[in-house]
């Protein structure tokens, strides 16, 4: 097969496409409705006064549209975006570069804002309540406080671990929305959408059958298409029909309920080494070979939320309605 590089205008071209399947307004985001009522009141009631919105929490589980949420803040409100996360802002004097270069009215968005350090804090609440900076010059006897005056801005917080967030930090928000997963007919959409944008045919029930195994998250029904697309273009005429879309979803081990091959692991993991469990989050992880962070993150939430397994005091235990997917006879 003959090698061919990309060209610069291919790639320009896929990083379009990648913008313009992320929605940049209100209307055009789907789902998650009663958090955009609400954002769509508090921001009019904003721009009526001349204000800046009031800062604001996004927190659930990854995938679900946070950050797609925070750019659209900006967009509505005529401002600019500025992205970071809380990892990345290690020191005070970090936090503090960053709020200085903010524009009147900017959305400063922080992903992972549960990871901030306790130091990072202390100077982000000032700022959050009274726009300034309280900066120390010097050490010792000699040392003296400075406040900086700083713009009005917004701050857009996003985390998966909402209680992981100190009190007084959580309290500074007057805005808090959690996202919940998608229902299958608003996934269908958001399927159907991205194929029209990526000029792929895609049959009603294909989309269905895609937002059925895409776990409730938009990203990884944005992703699960891209898979199947490259699925069309190879072992069919670039079509998605029916048909294809469960054939290559099965090629990429991923169920009829989303569950993929290391969902997979898992749970036969507690069922065949643990008789079901309970069994504590470290074990599991060593077990299966995955960072605890990430199951208890990525793989967890969604199947507490469709009752596969329950936290218990002992440790983590598999439902019957587990073994009932699986059709194997629960264990005593």
């Amino acid at each position: 097969m003959e090698e061919r590089m990309v060209s610069a205008e291919e790639q320009g071209l896929e990083d379009s496409l990648d913008q313009r399947v992320r929605p940049h307004r209100l209307k055009q985001y789907i789902g998650q409705e009663n958090v955009k009522k609400n954002l769509q009141v508090f921001m009019e009631a904003a721009k009526m006064r001349e204000e800046c919105l009031d800062h604001v929490l996004l927190y659930g589980p990854p995938g679900l549209g946070k950050t797609t949420l925070a750019g659209i803040i900006a967009t509505e409100m005529g401002v600019q975006m500025r992205t970071t996360s809380g990892p990345a802002i290690e020191r005070p004097g970090d936090l503090a570069a960053i709020l200085s270069g903010l524009e009147p009215g900017d959305v400063l968005f922080i992903d992972e804002i549960h990871r901030l350090n306790r130091m990072v804090e202390e100077v982000l609440y000032p700022a959050m309540e009274d726009f300034c900076l309280d900066i120390v010059i010097g050490k010792g006897p000699t040392a003296r406080s400075v406040r900086l005056e700083l713009p009005p801005f917004t701050l857009v917080g996003a985390t998966t671990r909402a209680g992981m967030l100190s009190a007084p930090l959580r309290d500074r928000f007057g805005v808090l929305a959690r996202l919940e997963y998608y229902t299958e007919d608003d996934l269908a959409v958001i399927v159907s959408r991205t194929a029209e944008i990526f000029e792929t045919v895609i049959e009603e029930e294909a989309a269905v059958e895609i937002a059925r195994r895409s776990r409730g998250t938009p990203r990884i029904a944005n992703r699960l298409l891209r898979r199947v697309r490259d699925f069309a273009q190879v072992k069919g005429d670039g079509t998605i029909t029916l048909k294809l879309a469960k054939s290559s979803l099965e090629e990429l081990q991923v169920d009829r309920l989303g569950l993929d091959h290391i969902d997979h692991k898992l749970l036969y993991g507690m069922i065949e080494k643990f008789r079901g469990g309970p069994v504590g989050l470290e074990t599991i992880s060593a077990t299966i070979g995955e960072e605890p962070d990430t199951i208890e993150d990525v793989y967890e939430p969604y199947l507490l939320q469709i009752g596969f397994i329950q936290r218990t005091p002992r440790g983590r235990v598999v439902s019957p309605a587990c073994y009932e997917h699986f059709k194997m006879e629960v264990l005593e």
